[in-house]
């Protein structure tokens, strides 16, 4: 029996956005990780968001409203 993910989320789409993140210099988030420290392992930690979304075990924390 094959197991799927119940949310089609394509890793492009993923990594589409870690390159915007990066083209507009984004700030650490609640983690406190900034984007060097990412870029580091950057494969890994995106993998691992991809797989944690597509299988609906991703919560994101709250952020907060900049005007």
């Amino acid at each position: 029996m094959i197991k799927t993910k119940p949310f089609n989320i394509s890793q492009a789409i993923i990594l589409e956005a870690y390159q915007r993140v990066q083209r507009n210099r984004g700030n650490a988030g609640v983690d406190g990780m900034s984007l060097e420290e990412f870029k580091s392992d950057s494969r890994r930690y995106l993998y691992r968001l991809w797989n944690r979304m597509s299988s609906g075990s991703y919560m994101p924390l709250p952020v907060l409203l900049v005007t």
